[in-house]
């Protein structure tokens, strides 16, 4: 069984306020869960003290245990001392998907179409008046 340390979200609309849980990985984000160790109150300011009010020791013991905090708690775990925090990187996170490349692609050869079409009417008339200019001599 996996463990995750993750968010559990709380509160009322527009007013959010999270649970610090120790969670199997299957689990849905705010069922069930095996211990909360922990809030988080993202309306408070970042200088606060009760923005993120965790059990270091519990979090650390579960840590040693194999549970994996997410992206964002380990962040703040990190700041508290507990574990380390690296930044991921995902290139491919911003890469439009499949449907959308072939959307660009069929926007960028209607583009070109159209220029070619502009291109060939800009060229047809000036012939056109040349052959009448020729043809009234």
């Amino acid at each position: 069984m996996s463990l995750k340390i993750r968010l559990a979200r709380g509160g009322s609309k527009k007013r959010p306020v999270y649970r610090v849980v120790v969670a199997d990985a299957r689990s849905p984000r705010d069922g069930r869960f095996i211990e909360k160790i922990g809030t988080y109150n993202p309306l408070l300011s970042v200088e606060s003290g009760q923005r993120f009010v965790v059990d270091l020791e519990k979090a650390a013991e579960w840590v040693k245990k194999g549970a994996q905090p997410t992206d964002r708690v380990a962040r703040y775990l990190a700041q508290q001392g507990v574990g380390t925090w690296t930044n991921s990187n995902n290139p491919q996170k911003g890469e439009p998907g499949q449907k959308a490349k072939e959307r660009a692609a069929e926007r960028l050869q209607k583009e070109e179409d159209a220029k070619a079409a502009a291109a060939e009417a800009a060229a047809a008339p000036a012939e056109e008046v040349a052959t009448e200019e020729a043809a009234s001599e």
